[in-house]
């Protein structure tokens, strides 16, 4: 895999040139499995520190790209220390001259570096489809390069979910996200196609993420104590990978590569 990190930027968000719409994040993230009673709880417990984010509440909408194979989800589920991945990110359901960004995001020893660029729908679709580039940047190269290194990944799962998401009063880039109804389908992958799909968690269950650029709170330690939440592994994509999976029959043979095998 190339293991090459680009940059030291520790902001949440950092936008290095606006002409260009770049992102750039690097960050710990945590996630905890809760049910709702919980997040009821925790969410009373932090009140007096948290405010709701103004894109807080949405419907997020993700195109993960991938080899004929599954090699980078193949890859993350088997990686120590080290994973990537590489998706089209909408906030609701796009039209084609909708805004949405493709991001490259890595993770190492359990800090995520990730590289986002905004277009349009229709430019992203163009790259997609035939390698057009919208526009040339430090950050479009670095994804352009991850797309040859993978022999240009198409797109292989579409994964929605709805979003609550705070941020801490005096620590901004401490951020707590809530993601419930979390489903995906391997059918129909355009984001533009609306955000349904098989629900891969029971819909009074969420995933908790705390993004942080340090160490936790004292007081969010103990809220997740009280409310005995636990940190738990859990990635969106590979699960429904794993599920999509055991929908059919499929082994790969010695060479990685994705057979079917009849039950009959």
């Amino acid at each position: 895999q190339n293991n090459n990190f680009y940059g030291k930027e520790n902001a949440e968000c950092m936008v290095k040139d606006m002409s260009d719409n770049i992102c750039i994040f690097k960050r710990i993230e945590k996630k905890y499995l809760l049910s709702t009673e919980q997040k009821k709880k925790l969410l009373e417990l932090t009140n007096i520190h948290l405010i709701p984010d103004k894109h807080g509440k949405n419907t997020i909408c993700s195109l993960y790209l991938d080899t004929p194979n599954y090699l980078l989800i193949r890859n993350s589920i088997d990686a120590k220390a080290y994973k990537e991945k590489l998706r089209l990110r909408s906030y609701g359901t796009p039209d084609l001259n909708t805004i949405v960004f493709l991001e490259l995001k890595k993770k190492y020893k359990g800090v995520v570096y990730k590289r986002r660029v905004e277009m349009s729908l229709e430019d992203a679709k163009l790259y997609m489809d035939i390698g057009i580039k919208p526009f040339e940047s430090q950050i479009m190269s670095e994804i352009d390069y991850a797309m040859e290194f993978y022999k240009h990944p198409k797109p292989a799962m579409f994964i929605a979910y709805d979003r609550e998401a705070y941020y801490d009063k005096e620590l901004p880039n401490l951020r707590l996200t809530f993601d419930s109804t979390i489903r995906y389908r391997k059918d129909d992958l355009m984001l533009e196609k609306g955000a349904e799909g098989k629900l891969i968690l029971p819909e009074d269950k969420y995933i908790l993420e705390i993004k942080t650029d340090g160490s936790m709170p004292v007081w969010l330690s103990n809220a997740l104590d009280e409310c005995g939440i636990r940190p738990a592994s859990f990635s969106k994509y590979g699960t429904a990978y794993r599920d999509s999976m055991e929908e059919k029959n499929y082994i790969y043979n010695e060479k990685g590569d994705l057979k079917y095998v009849s039950n009959f």
